[in-house]
């Protein structure tokens, strides 16, 4: 009878241990990442399109250009219409490119009603004023760094009063000015002094991560010299190619000098004392990318 017994199998399970952590983190990363792409292609965007791109853009993702487009016969989001302009058929294979074939849907603008214009119009408007805010919480940073520097520096110290930096409707505008006792170039000529070099390396330094472009322009006070044909014309001007020189050398993309101009005298500082040294000075303006709206648009 005990060889009819059927024989008990006992098997023993083995749980796979876990690890120290999960994967969600990974997933929320490339979230993130992916949120960051979207942000900076859309600065992109707002940067190479023209303004008619930018409203054929707008019309394209409107709901109201969809429901209008039916007496076309396609029922399509565009009408029936082609974004693409009469001509050659373009390349499938190319690079992607913000190009002028874009334009604006006939329909999305003729029968928009005003309540969606107003809407649209309103959402614009809250976009770029968000866009201006980052770019001018970048403009503060920048500005802090450039006076911890100052700050820090041993080699800068006593330079505080030479440094002027402002917002301006412009952008952030960074001004090296002349004192009694202390001037950017030797007297008469465009050669920067070693200090007022240092500071304006501490300045690239400060503002090489940020994508604006730069305009550069010298001033000089309305007191003449022996120079001849030599004029403040030409000593501003040049003044101002040393000051993007110098810049240059200190690292920043030649890609972001946008302009270079001599003032001479015409703009000064100090308006009821053009002769005081405090018009001597050379101006960094970081161009603003993202447009300052009216206040009835904020």
């Amino acid at each position: 009878m005990a060889d009819d017994i059927a024989p008990i199998i006992v098997k023993k399970v083995k749980k796979g241990g876990h690890g120290a952590h999960g994967g969600a983190w990974k997933v929320a990363y490339a979230d993130f990442v992916t949120a960051m792409m979207a942000f900076f292609l859309l600065l992109w965007l707002l940067n190479v399109t023209t303004k008619e791109q930018k409203e054929g853009l707008s019309d394209y993702f409107a709901p109201t250009a969809v429901s209008i487009s039916q007496d076309t016969g396609s029922g399509g989001a565009l009408g029936g219409t082609s974004m693409q302009t009469e001509g050659a058929q373009i390349s499938n294979l190319g690079v992607p490119s913000a190009v002028s074939s874009i334009s604006p849907p006939d329909n999305g603008r003729k029968n928009e009603s005003e309540d969606a214009r107003k809407t649209r119009e309103m959402e614009e408007a809250e976009l770029l004023e968000k866009l201006r805010k980052i770019e001018e919480m970048s403009f503060e940073q920048a500005r802090d760094q450039i006076r911890q520097a100052i700050n820090k520096d041993p080699e800068l110290s006593g330079l505080q009063a030479n440094i002027i930096i402002d917002m301006t409707p412009e952008g952030l505008r960074i001004q090296i000015v002349d004192q009694f006792n202390e001037s950017m170039f030797e007297s008469g000529s465009s050669n920067i002094t070693p200090r007022i070099r240092a500071l304006v390396g501490q300045i690239a330094k400060s503002i090489e991560e940020l994508p604006n472009s730069l305009s550069i322009s010298g001033h000089t006070d309305s007191s003449s010299f022996n120079g001849g044909d030599y004029t403040n014309w030409e000593l501003s001007s040049d003044r101002a190619n040393a000051s993007r020189r110098a810049l240059l050398d200190a690292g920043l993309a030649p890609d972001r000098i946008e302009k270079v101009a001599g003032r001479a005298d015409m703009d000064p500082l100090i308006a009821d004392d053009p002769s005081n040294p405090g018009n001597r000075r050379i101006s960094i303006i970081l161009l603003r990318e993202t447009p300052v709206l009216p206040p009835n648009l904020k």
